[in-house]
C-alpha cells in the first residue's frame, strides 16, 4: 500500500527491449519533498527507469503509482500499454522531465518555450502563463534572456531554461535525466546550483546523474543500479561513506 505522502512509486518493474531485459524487478518510491538519485554505470537501466516512471516507456510487468493512483494497463508482456490516455496525460503533466539535451524549440524565444506547455496543455491564461514563466526564468538566473532564441544561449543557459519550462507546469515532481552530462564543467556548475536550490526548497525530485557529488549533496536517498537491479540503496552518507557491495565500491573508485 502506497504511503499517503508518496508522489511516485514503482513496484517490481520490468522492462525489456525484445529479448534484452533492461530493468529486472526494481522498486523505488519518492515521497513528497524527497530527492532520490539514481546512480550506476552506463547500461544499468537508470534512464530507462526514469522514462518508465513518466510513462514515456511501457514496462512489461510491475506497478507504477502516482499519488497512490495505479496506472491502468491493458494487455500483457510486450503488448502491455496504459489503457487510460487521460490518466497518462495527467500523470505526465505532473511529473515534469528535464532531459540531457534540453529539447527546446529552436524557432521560439526562451520565454515562448517556457510558457508554451502551460498554455497549450493546461489551458492557462496567456498573461498568467507569461508572468509565471518570467518568474521561473528569474529563479534560474536567466530572466534577462526572455527574448532570445535557444541557439543564442550557452548549454548551461539552455538547460536552465529547460528547468524553468519544467517548473512552469507546477508539477508534483521533477524528473532529471543526466541534466549536466552534456555540459562542460564550468557550465555544469550553473545547473547544479539551480538543482541544489530546488532541493533546498523541498521539491520532490528523481535525478539520474553521473555526478556523485551532486547525488551526495542533494539526495535524501540514493539508489545504485547494476545490470537492471538495485545493488545497494540508502542514505548518501552510507552509500558514499561506507558502501557495502563490492560492485558499488568498484563503481565509486572508478568515478573518484
Amino acid at each position: 500500500m502506497t504511503a499517503p505522502d508518496t508522489v511516485i512509486e514503482l513496484r517490481d518493474l520490468h522492462k525489456a527491449y525484445g529479448d534484452l531485459e533492461v530493468i529486472k524487478g526494481v522498486s523505488i518510491a519518492a515521497k513528497r519533498g524527497d530527492v532520490v538519485s539514481l546512480i550506476g554505470s552506463s547500461g544499468s537501466g537508470k534512464s530507462t527507469l526514469l522514462r518508465c516512471a513518466n510513462l514515456l516507456e511501457d514496462s512489461q510487468q510491475g506497478d507504477v503509482e502516482f499519488k497512490g493512483e495505479p496506472v491502468k494497463w491493458a494487455g500483457s508482456g510486450h503488448n502491455r500499454r496504459p489503457s487510460d490516455g487521460a490518466q497518462v496525460i495527467r500523470i505526465r503533466t505532473n511529473l515534469s522531465m528535464v532531459f540531457q539535451q534540453f529539447n527546446l524549440w529552436s524557432h521560439m524565444t526562451i520565454l515562448q518555450n517556457v510558457m508554451e506547455a502551460p498554455v497549450t496543455v493546461l489551458g492557462r491564461d496567456k498573461a498568467d502563463a507569461e508572468k509565471a514563466a518570467r518568474g521561473y526564468l528569474d529563479k534560474v538566473g536567466i530572466g534577462d534572456k526572455c527574448d532570445v532564441f535557444p541557439a543564442q544561449l550557452s548549454g548551461g543557459q539552455q538547460q536552465r531554461a529547460a528547468i524553468a519550462r519544467a517548473l512552469c507546469m507546477e508539477p508534483e515532481a521533477l524528473l532529471f535525466d543526466e541534466p549536466t552530462s552534456a555540459l562542460d564543467p564550468e557550465l555544469e556548475q550553473e545547473v547544479i546550483k539551480v538543482i541544489k536550490d530546488l532541493a533546498s526548497e523541498g521539491r520532490t525530485m528523481l535525478i539520474v546523474t553521473h555526478d556523485m557529488k551532486l547525488a551526495a549533496d542533494v539526495s535524501d536517498h540514493v539508489v545504485f543500479l547494476h545490470q537492471g537491479l538495485i545493488e545497494e540503496e540508502g542514505a548518501p552518507k552510507d552509500l558514499f561513506g561506507a558502501p557495502k557491495s563490492t560492485r558499488l565500491q568498484q563503481f565509486l573508485s572508478s568515478t573518484a
